[in-house]
C-alpha cells in the first residue's frame, strides 16, 4: 500500500521545492506574528509590581486578570476558526491582528481591578482563533512529515517573544521611570506602540499571505500540482478511516480521543503559563535586580527552549513514534517544575530553565498527533476546540498561583501541582492515537451499516 511519503514520484522534485518555498515565504511571517501576539498577551508579567504599586492590584487580582484572557479566548476560539475556514486565512488572520492590536492599546487605559479584568477579556476575544488558525493552515500547506518541524519553528515565536519582551519591557520601564508605569500597563507592553505594531503588521499580512496553495503566485504550476496532490492524498487516506457522513460538532464530545487531546494540551498550557506569568517574580527574589536585569534573566529559559524545540522535533521526525517523544519531554518538564519548588530562588530559576526544555518542546511535538487523527472535514473547529480548552490552563495557572501566594506567601504548592499534571499528561499521551481505528468513525464508536431486508 502506498503512503503519502512514498507516492509522489512524478512530482518529487516539485514537492520538495514547494516545501522549501513555503518555509521561507510563510514561516518567518508566522513567527513574527506570534512574537507580536505573545508579547501583547503575557507582558503583564513584567509590570506586576507596578500594577500593585500604582493601581492597587494585588497578587490574587493579578492572577485572576492574567487568567481571564483565556476565558474569552476559549469561548470565541471555535467560532473564530470556523469563520477562518469560511473567509480564508488571509482575510481572517488580518482581522484578528487588527482587533488584538487595538485591544492591546486599550490596556494602557486600565484604572483599577474592574477595568483590568474587562480589558483582559476583550484582548482574549480579539486574539481568539490565531493559533489554531495557523495550525490548520499547516494541514493545508505542508505534508505531514514537515508539520512537526514547522510547528517547532512557529512556536519559537513565543519563546523569542519572551526574550524580546523581557529586555524591551525592562529597559523601557527604567527609561520611563516608575512614575510612568501606568503607561506600561498589562498586555499593551510598555507603550501603546506595541499594540499598534500588530495593526501595522496586519497590512503586511494582507498583501503577503495566501489562503490556498493555488493562490500562491510564488509557486510554479508544477509545485502547486505536486503540493495539492500530496495534501489531497493524505486527506483521502484519513477520510476513508472515518464515516461517510460529515460528523457533527456534538459527536466530537463523545470521542475519547478528543477528550485526551484536550487534557494533554491543558496540562502543557498549564505549565507554560504558570512559568510565563510567575518567572519574573521568581527572578526578582534572586537579588537586587533592576527591571532590565530581570528582563535579561527572563530571556534565558526561552532561548534554551528554542533550541530544544527544534532538536526534539528533528529527533521525532527521524525516529518516529511521536507519542514517546511527547511523553519524554513532559517528564523533563515535571522534573524541572518539581525541583523549582524545592530550593532557593537561584535554584528555582535553574530548574525552570531545565523545565522549559520539556514544556516548550511538548507544545510543538503534540500538535502533529491530532492533525493526523482528525477528519479533515471538521479539522479546523476541532483544532480550535482542543486549543481553547487546553488554553484554559492559562486561566487556571495564574489564578491558582496568585491565590496560593496571597494565602500562603509561597507558590511551592503550585509548582508541585504543575509537575504532577505533566506526569499525568505523559501517561495520557500513550492513549492518544495518530490514526483512527479501522472501522470506527470520528465519534470513536464502531460504525454500523444499516441492513436492507
Amino acid at each position: 500500500m502506498s503512503t503519502p511519503q512514498s507516492q509522489p514520484q512524478p512530482h518529487g522534485g516539485a514537492l520538495a521545492s514547494a516545501v522549501r518555498k513555503i518555509k521561507w515565504h510563510v514561516l518567518p511571517l508566522f513567527v513574527v506574528m506570534f512574537i507580536v501576539n505573545y508579547i501583547d498577551r503575557v507582558n503583564i508579567g513584567f509590570v506586576r509590581q507596578h500594577l500593585s504599586a500604582d493601581l492597587g492590584i494585588g497578587a490574587a487580582a493579578y492572577g485572576l486578570g492574567a487568567g481571564l484572557f483565556f476565558v474569552s479566548y476559549a469561548v470565541f476560539e471555535v467560532p473564530s476558526n470556523m469563520l477562518l475556514q469560511r473567509f480564508g486565512a488571509k482575510a481572517w488572520l488580518t482581522r484578528i491582528m487588527i482587533t488584538w492590536g487595538l485591544a492591546a492599546v486599550g490596556m494602557a487605559f486600565v484604572q483599577g481591578e474592574t477595568s483590568f479584568y474587562a480589558m483582559r477579556l476583550v484582548l482574549g476575544a480579539a486574539e481568539a482563533g490565531f493559533f489554531p488558525g495557523v495550525v490548520f493552515y499547516f494541514t493545508q500547506w505542508l505534508p505531514r512529515e514537515q508539520r512537526g518541524r514547522a510547528m517547532a519553528v512557529f512556536l519559537s515565536g513565543s519563546a523569542l517573544a519572551s526574550v524580546f519582551s523581557g529586555s524591551i519591557s525592562g529597559g523601557l520601564m527604567m527609561i520611563e521611570g516608575a512614575g510612568k508605569a501606568r503607561a506600561c500597563t498589562a498586555g499593551s507592553g510598555c507603550s501603546s506602540s506595541k499594540g499598534m505594531a500588530s495593526v501595522v503588521l496586519a497590512g503586511f499580512v494582507w498583501f503577503w499571505l495566501d489562503s490556498k496553495p493555488r493562490d500562491a503566485k510564488w509557486l510554479t504550476r508544477d509545485e502547486q500540482d505536486a503540493l495539492v496532490a500530496n495534501i489531497e492524498d493524505e486527506q483521502r487516506q484519513r477520510d476513508t478511516a472515518h464515516t461517510s457522513a460529515k460528523p457533527s460538532a456534538w459527536s466530537l464530545m463523545r470521542d475519547p480521543q478528543i477528550v485526551i487531546f484536550c487534557l494533554i494540551y491543558f496540562s502543557v498550557s498549564l505549565t507554560i503559563y504558570g512559568a510565563t506569568f510567575w518567572l519574573p517574580s521568581i527572578i526578582r527574589k534572586m537579588g537586587h535586580l533592576n527591571d532590565f536585569q530581570v528582563g535579561l534573566f527572563n530571556s534565558i529559559p526561552w532561548l534554551i527552549s528554542i533550541a530544544a524545540m527544534y532538536f526534539f522535533a528533528s529527533l521525532a521526525a527521524k525516529f518516529k513514534f511521536q507519542q514517546a517523544w511527547v511523553s519524554c519531554v513532559l517528564v523533563i518538564a515535571a522534573v524541572g517544575m518539581y525541583a523549582a519548588g524545592q530550593g532557593s530562588p537561584v535554584f528555582s530559576f535553574v530548574a525552570i530553565c531545565f523545565a522549559a526544555i520539556g514544556f516548550k518542546a511538548a507544545s510543538s511535538l503534540f500538535w502533529p498527533i491530532p492533525q493526523d487523527y482528525l477528519d479533515t472535514r471538521i479539522a479546523a473547529p476541532v483544532i480550535a476546540l482542543i486549543n481553547s480548552i487546553g488554553n484554559l490552563g492559562g486561566f487556571v495557572a495564574p489564578a491558582t498561583f496568585g491565590f496560593l501566594e496571597q494565602k500562603t506567601g509561597s507558590i511551592q504548592g503550585g509548582l508541585t501541582g504543575l509537575a504532577v499534571m505533566s506526569v499525568v499528561a505523559a501517561v495520557l499521551v500513550f492513549l492518544a492515537r495518530m490514526e483512527p481505528r479501522h472501522g470506527k468513525g470520528q465519534s470513536g464508536f464502531v460504525v454500523k451499516t444499516k441492513r436492507v431486508s
